[in-house]
């Protein structure tokens, strides 16, 4: 996976050198400006148009979104500045996570224990035992994997007598497998090579290798009756021997190929520990019956899924924040459907004073410029744009016309048609219809103030749900222990 991680930031560098003297600033914003140069190039040079009406279609969807949420600026800038934006974040992530999976990667590889394919360092007498999966492969063999220990330093013969006569108490309950007893043996018994927690090589005798064999496989398809066989237990550890005698009331398994090659390796390897274990170094045999046998360390590499996760998590911030321009699409819906009552009550105000529609609309956008850094109003932003296409000379009609395009509401649509067909045909009932229209308004505006009430209020159910759960927890918790006490 190094050089999969390598090869990403390897990309990374490339593309810092080819973007340096892109106008931006920061070096992924470079990147995402000389990645979307790039991509613009790549498609304008493809001929005709069958392959690309996909992607312009949605790039003009695009640009009229953010058209229409910042109408002040123009469209390529603002489609620019968007997929500026996005690639800006992938890229950060994409590069913040390969680093981080690199860290892993090498924290992982840097505590490895195996030393030139051959040892692993002892600990001192006394820090405990070394436990390191291997594989081991023999030329024409599959390969073999262990979970091994590489035991401390060893001990003296006095506390080696000592352990051994806490191994003889509990080996009853070790080698009796699924077993109820060793007074009632029906399935195999696991006459183990080695107890956790104890330095012994044990080896097992049976009076009769027929019924229960020296591996623990128990063969009791002939038997009429129970049968009480004899288990003699050879513990070695060193120089020094024991024996400890049981007996079984009884019953079996043979072993395929890999399985007697798994044996001989762990065998060989008993011998190695045997021949080396007061060195300083475990050293692994590296021949079985002539053969060469390689050992490779087994290292639990978790980098991989984090960098899946990585781009996984990119993918979905780009997604994610693509579906955020539809929300603020939707926001900006309801925030002109709740300021249009405002809108149309000002209008009829300033033409009751006398104002002509053309100075109303004039009288809104100054009020509006001067409080403008209180907050910022999608209406009021389009009544200035209207304002500044009356000063540049455009028709009145026209102007309210654009005003209801650019909204993009059924309301203020019917609104610019208003304002309009009274400019074209005249009316002296516009100050009346007004009137009604900001009535009618306020009512919709009371209706959609309370459907919002209630998805607050459905909003709030789960978070509701989850505080009932955690006080019931609280008060039923200490209830419960105080009844069983």
């Amino acid at each position: 996976m190094i050089y999969i991680y390598m090869a990403i930031l390897g990309i990374y560098v490339f593309l810092f050198f080819l973007s340096w003297k892109e106008a931006c600033k920061g070096p992924f914003c470079k990147m995402a400006s000389y990645i979307l140069q790039k991509q613009q190039a790549l498609c304008r040079g493809k001929t005709g148009r069958k392959h690309n009406w996909k992607r312009e279609l949605y790039r003009r969807q695009l640009g009229e979104k953010l058209k229409t949420l910042q109408p002040a600026e123009g469209i390529p800038g603002q489609v620019r500045a968007y997929y500026l934006t996005q690639y800006s974040v992938v890229l950060t992530v994409v590069f913040a996570g390969t680093v981080v999976c690199v860290a892993a990667w090498i924290s992982v590889h840097s505590g490895a224990l195996l030393v030139e394919g051959r040892y692993i360092w002892r600990k001192p007498y006394g820090e405990g035992d070394i436990p390191v999966m291997l594989a081991a492969q023999m030329e024409g063999e599959e390969e073999e994997i262990f979970q091994y220990v590489v035991e401390e330093r060893k001990y003296t013969q006095k506390e080696a007598q000592e352990l051994y006569q806490e191994a003889v108490e509990i080996l009853p309950e070790a080698i009796r497998g699924h077993n109820d007893s060793l007074e009632d043996v029906r399935e195999n018994l696991e006459l183990v090579t080695h107890l956790e927690g104890y330095p012994f090589d044990i080896s097992w005798e049976s009076s009769s290798y027929g019924i229960v064999n020296a591996d623990g496989t128990v063969d009791n398809t002939d038997l009429t009756e129970g049968i009480v066989v004899t288990l003699t237990a050879y513990f070695q550890y060193r120089q020094w021997n024991w024996e400890h005698v049981l007996y079984v009331q009884v019953n079996p398994v043979v072993y395929t190929r890999q399985e007697m090659l798994r044996r001989r390796i762990e065998e060989g390897l008993h011998v190695q520990e045997e021949s080396t274990g007061s060195t300083e170094r475990m050293v692994f045999p590296d021949k079985l019956e002539e053969k060469p046998l390689v050992w490779r360390e087994i290292i639990e590499d978790s980098s991989v899924y984090l960098l899946w996760l990585v781009l996984i998590a990119a993918a979905l911030l780009y997604w994610g924040r693509g579906k955020e321009l539809d929300r603020q699409l939707e926001r900006r819906k309801k925030e002109l459907l709740l300021d249009y009552p405002e809108v149309v009550n000002k209008l009829s105000l300033y033409m009751g004073a006398g104002m002509t529609i053309r100075n109303a609309f004039v009288k809104m956008g100054e009020d509006y410029k001067r409080q403008q850094k209180e907050r910022r109003r999608y209406v009021y932003e389009e009544i200035l744009i209207t304002c500044y296409e009356l000063q540049s000379g455009r028709p009145e009609r026209e102007a309210y016309d654009h005003f209801g395009k650019r909204c993009q509401v059924q309301t203020y649509m019917k609104f610019s048609t208003l304002l309009s067909q009274n400019i074209r045909k005249g009316s002296n009932d516009l100050l009346y219809v007004l009137r009604q229209e900001a009535d009618s308004a306020f009512a919709e505006r009371k209706n959609v103030a309370r459907k919002l009430g209630e998805e607050a209020g459905t909003k709030l159910l789960l978070p509701m749900m989850m505080m009932l759960c955690i006080v019931m927890v609280i008060i039923m918790i200490p209830a419960y222990f105080s009844f069983m006490m």
